[in-house]
């Protein structure tokens, strides 16, 4: 069997009224800025007009398809 945790008067690091005392714990924010290493460039924009376009084809080569099945039945 374990032995409790120590009360809340004798626990360390504890003030009085429940709060933990300045340099107890860690800061909110890391104290470094900036970034490692250079970020990548930014894709080029050709790209996303090139990939509506494709999905635009597909899609009206499916419907052309269905209607097609359509019109055999």
């Amino acid at each position: 069997m374990t032995t409790p945790g120590p009360g809340p008067r004798r626990t360390p690091g504890v003030d009085a009224p429940g709060g933990v005392p300045p340099g107890e714990t860690p800061p909110g924010e890391g104290g470094t800025s900036g970034i490692s290493h250079p970020e990548p460039p930014a894709p080029r924009r050709g790209w996303w007009s090139l990939s509506l376009v494709l999905i635009i084809v597909i899609v009206a080569l499916m419907v052309i398809g269905l209607i097609g099945m359509a019109v055999v039945l």
